[in-house]
């Protein structure tokens, strides 16, 4: 098969990558011992010792304290929210989102499906019904047509939604403007699933701000990480104090231990948030580098036939937290598994895009709209999507090590 290979590099240097001869490729480092390249290492750098070695020298080792109550107030000045609340993670951001908007026990609750399980298990921990929802082809995010048919049905039923959990995939932020006016329409509302896009913009504002709650994640994987933990922010303060009482196990106010109410272990510790201070610190400069590393693969790969990248809606910015791109097979003359296999003979990490909920054992059985009647746009991106090594302290050169295979197995 015949390779274009469009690079904004030197020819000399294009046609290094393409033949696997330039420093760095996989031809010529053989048995050189290169350590494994990971799909979205850690990425830390020196702000986050000062607040760390802070919380030592003053004994403020367990959860609470000062690291906790500035990371939030410097995180909800960041993203533009009026508050936040830290917790251990993304996840307990959810649950406690759906708590606060009074899901329970027979409810319904709509979720994109294209995600990580964590985005849809709080629903069941809620006892509720996960109403799966598909992508659409523009933004790989959660379908307008697919909710839409899917809320007109939920009403013909008169069981209509107790809320949506949206969720923006890769760095990206859903098209939110349509999908809330949407859902403000069937008065259902919004957890917004920013996990992966904190520093992604929609329409002017920060990703994760544009629903009733947005939840963040500084899993290791993420593009700022304290280690583990997870941020829930809102404009609605008293719901954010109700949701700190219950990550610290609502706890009464009483000179004992009482409790009225079933509470949680949620809460960050002032160590982790001290981390996160530090991250936070850093936090354009690391999308910065990972937009650069989705541009060099774009530009090494772009022009090959059957290679296609995960669009940018035009209504906002992208962190790219992962490069991610789908490969079609009767046009590269290669499958996604084939690629990974190929990445992983040389050490390298790459995955799959997200197996959507619907085909997982687990909700295989849940309500499922897909975009169009007999056409599931997530179904196609699980089959052929993959996602490459991308952490912002990639270096060129296992880039082009990277690069250089997938040239490899794409001229095969």
């Amino acid at each position: 098969m015949a390779v274009q290979l469009q690079t904004h590099a030197s020819p000399a240097r294009a046609a290094q990558l393409q033949t696997g001869t330039a420093p760095g490729t996989a031809d010529s480092l053989p048995g050189t011992g290169r350590s494994r390249i990971l799909l979205s290492p850690p990425h830390i750098g020196e702000e986050e010792q000062k607040f760390v070695r802070e919380a030592f020298e003053t004994n403020w080792i367990a959860p609470l304290g000062p690291n906790v109550d500035a990371f939030e107030a410097e995180l909800a000045a960041y993203t533009g929210s009026k508050g936040a609340v830290a917790l251990s993670s993304g996840t307990a951001g959810i649950h406690e989102a759906l708590r606060l908007l009074g899901v329970g026990p027979g409810d319904r609750v709509l979720c994109s499906s294209l995600t990580f399980v964590a985005s849809v298990n709080p629903i069941a921990y809620q006892g509720a019904e996960p109403v799966l929802i598909d992508s659409d082809e523009a933004t790989w995010n959660m379908s307008p047509a697919a909710l839409e048919r899917a809320l007109a049905e939920s009403k013909r039923e008169g069981r209509l939604p107790k809320a949506a959990v949206v969720v923006n995939l890769y760095g990206q932020s859903a098209d939110m403007l349509p999908l809330l006016e949407l859902l403000d329409a069937y008065g259902v509302p919004v957890v917004e699933d920013a996990a992966e896009s904190l520093g992604a913009t929609c329409s002017g504002k920060s990703s994760g701000t544009l629903g009733r709650f947005g939840v963040y994640s500084f899993n290791g994987n993420k593009i700022i990480t304290t280690s583990g933990g997870g941020m829930l922010v809102s404009d609605d303060m008293e719901a954010l104090e109700k949701a700190r009482f219950w990550a610290t196990q609502a706890r009464d106010q009483a000179p004992h231990y009482q409790h009225s109410e079933v509470g949680y272990n949620y809460r960050m510790s002032n160590i982790l948030a001290g981390v996160g201070r530090g991250q936070l610190r850093v936090l354009d400069e690391r999308v910065n580098a990972r937009r650069a590393v989705f541009d060099r693969y774009r530009e090494a790969l772009g022009g090959i036939e059957g290679i296609a990248f995960m669009p940018e809606a035009p209504y906002g910015r992208s962190t790219r937290w992962l490069t991610a791109l789908t490969v079609d097979p009767a046009a590269a003359g290669v499958t996604t598994e084939e690629l990974i296999a190929r990445l992983a003979a040389e050490n390298v990490e790459s995955r799959p895009v997200w197996k959507p909920m619907h085909l997982q054992p687990l909700y295989g059985k849940c309500a499922y709209y897909p975009h169009e009647e007999g056409v599931s746009v997530s179904d196609r991106l699980f089959e052929q999507g993959l996602c490459l090594p991308s952490g912002s302290s990639l270096s060129e050169s296992d880039q082009d090590f990277v690069i250089g295979i997938l040239l490899h197995a794409l001229n095969a």
